[in-house]
């Protein structure tokens, strides 16, 4: 059953899917729990070879907007040199795709370590706790920056109609190679399609994804 959910003056169409919402965050929970149980010890590793690359913090903690235009705290390990936010200005020029995105391939700022941990996408492994928090699933649309959302479309605020996610057919589909009008097309397609099968099949084609790392910059 579709919607409107007004937040903040913005409508939002949903298509109410309950028990479906409930073994998602249920299955989000646990999964994401084991994992950080099990893998404590990579979370350890990456922190060290961080602290001995430069000496600068191990996370970067920044706003990011989830569901209904909702902002929270969204962390990952850093991949770039503490002051990266304020670089952004003076190579703002060098954007290599278009719309709301800034993504350039070989950004000055990101460390030797960030390097590889963007490639492997290991930076991303602290979103555990975010899907644990409940500010994303492990399956949705990639969450924006603020600033990102302040020059967003009626039409591309519908991202934000579905909770966020760690993956999505974005990530798996060429993620930094794709410009942000085909972003917000994939985040259409997987708002129309989503629920259990279209959830499992897009965690399979993560692995691949992650593998091969195409556009992981």
């Amino acid at each position: 059953m579709r919607k409107e959910v007004i937040k903040n003056g913005v409508i939002y169409y949903v298509d109410e899917k309950k028990f479906y919402s409930i073994v998602k965050r249920v299955f989000d929970v646990t999964v994401s729990v084991l994992f950080v149980i099990l893998f404590w010890w990579l979370f350890v590793g990456i922190a060290v070879a961080i602290k001995i690359d430069d000496r600068g913090p191990v996370f970067y903690v920044h706003n990011r907007v989830g569901l209904f235009g909702r902002e929270f705290k969204f962390y990952k390990f850093r991949s770039m040199r503490p002051d990266a936010d304020k670089m952004l200005d003076s190579i703002q020029h060098l954007n290599e795709t278009s719309g709301e995105l800034f993504k350039i391939k070989d950004d000055p700022r990101v460390t030797r370590v960030g390097r590889f941990l963007r490639k492997t996408s290991l930076d991303e492994l602290p979103q555990f706790f975010n899907i644990i928090k409940g500010d994303i699933s492990f399956v949705g649309p990639r969450s924006p920056l603020p600033r990102e959302v302040a020059n967003y479309t009626d039409y591309s605020m519908q991202r934000l109609s579905v909770i966020g996610g760690l993956t999505c057919y974005w990530q798996v589909s060429g993620r930094s190679q794709i410009d942000f009008s085909g972003m917000v097309e994939l985040d259409y397609k997987y708002i129309r399609e989503r629920g259990f099968l279209t959830d499992i099949k897009i965690l399979f084609l993560t692995i691949p994804a992650v593998i091969k790392g195409d556009g992981a910059y």
